[in-house]
């Protein structure tokens, strides 16, 4: 981590040490993901200039792209009003960003009829992407 960190003090962190980050593509403007970031994870991507998150899930680090290859490169990395939301404008390396084969994860558009739809096509089989 860098020597001087004082910049990670300016952000507000939820109470699990977390804050929530959007990945929008830097060209498009298309917000491809949410995820969340500690501070190693924000501080690692500000170092390498590749997208790491936080897995709840998982309860570690992940580098965006570890298993399918498809990285996010950083092109900058902003804050909201509030310091409490992080936008990286990134470059989403092979077109995919979400983990099911699709450029973004925000595929499902709400209709009229009160239903979900799955409106953006599958870019490559998941089984393909992640073996």
């Amino acid at each position: 981590m860098s020597a001087n960190s004082a910049w990670l003090d300016e952000l507000a962190w939820d109470k699990d040490g977390l804050i929530p980050a959007i990945a929008q593509d830097a060209e498009t403007g298309d917000v491809l993901m949410f995820a969340w970031m500690n501070r190693e994870a924000l501080a690692r991507t500000a170092e390498t200039g590749e997208a790491v998150y936080f897995s709840r899930s998982r309860g570690r680090l992940w580098h965006k792209g570890e298993e399918s290859g498809h990285t996010q490169k950083i092109r900058e990395i902003r804050i909201d009003c509030d310091n409490d939301v992080v936008l990286l404008k990134i470059e989403q390396v092979g077109g995919i960003a979400c983990h099911t084969g699709r450029r973004s994860c925000f595929f499902q558009k709400y209709l009229a009829d009160g239903s979900w739809s799955a409106v953006d096509p599958v870019l490559k089989d998941p089984k393909d992407i992640y073996k």
